[in-house]
């Protein structure tokens, strides 16, 4: 799914009707997230979501960007996803509903895949006593541009050595 077909008038009044039930403002700073949120079709950091609205010059603390992602996720508009110690991204819940993601354990880069086969079988899962929500699939591993460059250097390595 991508951002051009969600329906973001529902996602908004979803997360101004959650705003409401908590009694939390509907502020410009929390639309702006909101709208970048929306507007971003793979996982995405916090850091990218603020120098995006920093670019625009829309100025907002990080803690304010921290902060609506914690309500986007309570009001389960979006889903975190955390790859590896260090890299946690968030995506659209709409958007992942069942996502199988490639992790490169040398440089962190996250590749987003489509396999209908490992699709159909996850989503037809059923698992006693659970109801799933959604999926996420992580695959650990070393991409080719990486496995290439350590190829390469311990090619150098050894031709050092002799």
């Amino acid at each position: 799914m991508s951002p051009s077909s969600i329906n973001t008038d529902e996602l908004k009044k979803l997360f101004s009707d959650y705003l409401k039930a908590k009694n939390l403002r509907c502020t410009t700073e929390r639309n702006a997230i909101f709208a970048k949120v929306c507007m971003t079709n793979e996982p995405f950091a916090l850091d990218t979501i603020w120098q995006q609205l920093e670019d625009e010059n829309f100025h907002v603390s990080r803690a304010s960007v921290y902060n609506t992602m914690e309500l986007l996720l309570d009001a389960n508009i979006i889903v975190r996803h955390q790859f590896a110690c260090s890299i946690i991204k968030y995506e659209l819940k709409c958007i992942s509903d069942g996502h199988i993601y490639l992790i490169c354990n040398e440089c962190g880069a996250v590749r987003k895949v489509r396999d209908e086969k490992l699709t159909k079988y996850f989503t037809g899962y059923k698992i006693p006593k659970f109801t799933t929500e959604y999926y996420s699939l992580y695959f650990n591993g070393i991409c080719s541009k990486c496995k290439y460059r350590l190829a390469n250097k311990e090619l150098k390595r050894k031709k050092i050595k002799q």
